[in-house]
């Protein structure tokens, strides 16, 4: 069951009569959409109802930020993501996506919607119309304007009502405590504690009276509210307000506008903000804007620096843009990171355009991401490789702008960039955005290097994961012809890699191990001396199973784990564990299988790698019947089959498992029983996959 909800970072208020509308056609109706102007709090609404909603949907919650897209090509990537889809094959994504989500009764939130509309409306169409149990929740500026379509506006709080008032108190007193917990851990507390912790308590008499005129003056919009109390850490509440309103005053004497109040009402606040943030913040600010997703402390510095913003004065410059809720922190797999809400970096934008920064920014946010890629295919055979592919992962929406930036200013550097990403994006299911972007870049340039060649053995690799053998090996052949051409020892050895890859997952060992050996016979040199060179070896060990070597298999294959466990390499350990596991299962050693089994799904679960999961799960079921507990394995098969089913393919891996992953089904079946070993099987197959996995990992067999 998906559960992918973001987490509340703040307290919800109010709400209850949109709450119970919302409740009511999340009921009854295939797709709601929430509308309304920026900042009324349309994404807040839908988290809260979506988490209130959840018995109605047995399959979960699917959540789709959208907000950091530009343009629509990485929709389909985006919601798939949220489904928990890593299609391998290469159908159409919308194909494979209304597959997986059939049969399912699920809520699909598509949040921030506005600026994709067209797409969003093809594809919300093309979901209803083929999954019968999904219901849509959108929200939105405007309505997506399809039939059917349940539509409910949400309006500000009410500004002379309690919800306004109480959420406005909440987001002050939490500033002012933020703002004592830094003079404290500054040594400032004492000088500061009574200006900015007792002067803003809106419970007295004058203050309790600028609070409600604050929400008053801001219509009770609550970003609007928010970021006028992000300013109680300097300022009482009746300086806020007196302020507020000397702010206010000003635009009513500049005439009538275009825009609705609201709107005007909320750029105002946000203009108000950006004045009181000192120079160099609003600098920040602007250049902030460049980043489209989660950005981490490193990358502010590195593509925000510059001129009169020094590298080391981003960190407190940041620190004071989270505090006056410009820039908010989220948790992130391997560090705090920040966030900037869209109606905020539209605003930053508009500045970093005045600046005439915009195309320096680009620039300079592409060069430090082909940076980065350039550090994570460095660290990839290393103690490192498990954090540069989280890294990667988080780091997705910002590489894709990067390399729309180089695709249009610079194809050779965009050819670098994705020649350098695309296996990690490859091995961690991202095969239609990496084979999309790499078909793009070396169609922009053709020209023969050596990065052409990077990029094309990457798309040789996503096409085999797709199951495209006879298109890989015509890629393949290219990779081996530009080696020879060029005399690149790593080019030799990744064209080698490749090839034996696709011998082996065709049935042909023996290629696989001629092919691998006359590689590296080309190159000499020990195992570890560079990533090709180490899969090349991976190759041979596969091969010398599939040709029934199993001896002379299971000693290079120790002797590569070794070297992997002494290095914290951690990919292809995962797969010696595999091949170990498939040796002492042939070998008649079906716990030393488990074992091993398990250890190869560790490895995988800490990459991501739902495919290498899947294929772990197959060798661990048929070592947990071959060890004669037929209903665990029987659960354990069920849940392999749920994890293949994300990959879009029933159980594909090396051949030579499927005939004794046959044989020991069909033992595990004999040992529990029909009955037994389907209930076993189907409650692996529909239970939570992290959970399953979990409860395979840790099951062992009696």
């Amino acid at each position: 069951m998906l559960g992918n909800i973001p987490e509340e970072s703040t307290s919800f208020v109010g709400r209850n009569w949109e709450l119970f509308r919302l409740d009511r056609a999340l009921a009854r109706d295939r797709l709601v959409t929430l509308a309304g102007t920026g900042g009324v709090g349309k994404s807040r609404l839908a988290l809260r109802a979506a988490r209130e909603a959840q018995a109605l949907f047995p399959d979960g919650v699917a959540w789709a930020d959208l907000s950091p897209l530009h343009g629509d090509r990485l929709l389909l990537s985006a919601v798939s993501d949220a489904c928990d889809l890593a299609d391998h094959t290469p159908r159409m994504p919308v194909d494979a996506l209304c597959e997986w989500l059939a049969g399912k009764r699920l809520l699909l939130v598509l949040d921030s919607c506005e600026h994709l509309v067209d797409a969003c409306r093809e594809l919300v169409a093309d979901l209803l119309t083929a999954v019968a149990d999904l219901t849509v929740l959108v929200t939105s500026r405007e309505p997506l304007g399809m039939e059917g379509e349940r539509l409910i506006d949400v309006e500000p709080l009410p500004p002379g009502g309690p919800d306004a008032l109480e959420l406005f108190t909440q987001r002050v007193a939490a500033a002012s405590s933020a703002a004592e917990s830094r003079g404290t851990e500054t040594g400032t507390g004492a000088a500061t504690g009574t200006a900015t912790g007792t002067g803003t308590r809106t419970g007295d008499a004058p203050q309790a009276a600028a609070a409600i005129q604050i929400c008053r003056r801001l219509e009770g919009i609550p970003l609007a509210l928010e970021l006028a109390a992000a300013q109680a850490g300097q300022a009482t509440v009746e300086e806020i307000a007196e302020r507020l309103g000397s702010r206010f005053d000003v635009l009513a004497t500049a005439g009538p506008g275009v825009r609705p109040q609201r709107h005007r009402t909320m750029r105002t606040t946000i203009g108000w903000s950006h004045e009181l943030c000192a120079p160099l913040e609003r600098l920040l600010w602007a250049r902030l804007t460049v980043f489209r997703g989660d950005f981490d402390l490193e990358s502010a510095r590195a593509v925000c620096s510059g001129g009169p913003l020094g590298a080391d004065a981003v960190d407190a410059l940041l620190g004071r843009l989270v505090a006056v809720s410009v820039v908010t922190v989220v948790a992130g797999g391997d560090g705090i990171r920040y966030r900037m809400l869209d109606t905020i970096r539209e605003y930053g934008h508009l500045w970093l355009r005045a600046l005439h920064e915009e195309a320096a920014l680009a620039e300079r946010h592409a060069d430090h991401f082909l940076r980065f890629a350039q550090d994570a295919d460095a660290g990839w055979l290393s103690a490192d490789q498990t954090r540069w592919y989280r890294r990667i992962a988080e780091a997705d929406t910002d590489l894709c702008t990067a390399l729309d930036h180089l695709l249009a200013t610079s194809p050779e550097r965009a050819l670098r960039l994705v020649g350098l990403i695309g296996f990690f994006w490859s091995c961690c299911g991202h095969l239609h955005e990496a084979r999309g972007y790499l078909e793009q870049a070396l169609a922009a340039h053709p020209s023969d290097s050596a990065d052409r060649t990077r990029a094309l053995w990457a798309l040789g690799v996503t096409l085999t994961l797709q199951g495209g053998y006879e298109d890989a090996q015509r890629v393949g052949e290219q990779c081996t012809r530009a080696a020879w051409r060029d005399g690149d020892t790593e080019e030799l050895l990744a064209a080698a890699y490749l090839t034996g890859l696709i011998a082996l997952l065709t049935g042909r060992p023996i290629a696989a191990h001629l092919v691998t050996e006359h590689g590296l016979g080309a190159a000499p040199g020990e195992p570890f001396d560079s990533a090709s060179r180490l899969r090349c070896h991976l190759v041979q060990v596969f091969a010398l199973t599939g040709l029934g070597k199993l001896p002379e298999a299971r000693e290079r294959a120790l002797w590569l784990r070794a070297g992997c466990v002494e290095r914290g390499e951690v990919w292809s350990r995962a797969y010696l564990d595999y091949q170990l596991a498939l040796i002492d299962l042939f070998a008649g050693n079906p716990l030393d299988a488990a074992a091993h089994a398990r250890s190869m799904l560790e490895s995988k679960r800490g990459l991501g790698d739902s495919f290498g999961i899947a294929l772990g799960l197959d060798v661990l079921a048929a070592a947990i019947a071959a060890a004669g507990d037929g209903e665990l394995a029987g659960l354990v098969y069920g849940t392999g089959q749920s994890f293949w089913r994300t990959v879009g393919h029933p159980q594909r891996g090396t051949p030579e498992l499927r005939a004794v992953r046959e044989e020991c089904e069909r033992t595990a079946r004999a040992e529990a029983g029909d009955a037994a070993y389907e209930s076993a099987y189907q409650r692996g197959l529909t239970a939570d996959p992290a959970v399953a996995l979990s409860t395979a990992l840790g099951a062992r067999s009696g």
